[in-house]
């Protein structure tokens, strides 16, 4: 079963930063791809990066609105993937999600993945 837990939300002025980890477990396939996601109450459900299971840097996906100041990593060791948030400002404000699904990263629609955790609360003020 595979199991998604986010960590590192918290509150910030605008201009910080915050590092989001997500601890994975349960994924026996070589083959995943891991997202970040956001959603801000009152609207949709957006991507946010994609990374793929086969790269660190290399294989990483960016929605424009963070493109530049957001970085998406993992430690294939631990099987953490990581969302490093530079230059935060107000519009990132979000409840920001993990997600999983098996085989090759697609798109940025969160309708392409079937594994979620529970999310944890970014608010930049």
């Amino acid at each position: 079963q595979v199991q998604l837990v986010e960590s590192g939300g918290g509150s910030v002025q605008g201009g910080g930063s915050l590092r989001l980890s997500c601890a994975a477990s349960g994924i026996t396939n070589a083959c995943y791809c891991m997202g970040w996601f956001r959603q801000a109450p009152g609207k949709e459900r957006e991507g946010v990066a994609t990374l793929s299971s086969f790269g660190s840097y290399g294989d990483s996906k960016y929605a424009d609105s963070v493109m530049g100041r957001f970085t998406v990593s993992r430690d294939k060791d631990k099987n953490i993937v990581y969302l490093q948030m530079n230059n935060l400002n107000v519009e990132d404000t979000s409840m920001y999600y993990c997600a999983a699904d098996l085989g090759l990263c697609h798109s940025l629609k969160p309708s392409d993945f079937r594994y979620w955790g529970q999310g944890t609360q970014v608010t930049v003020s």
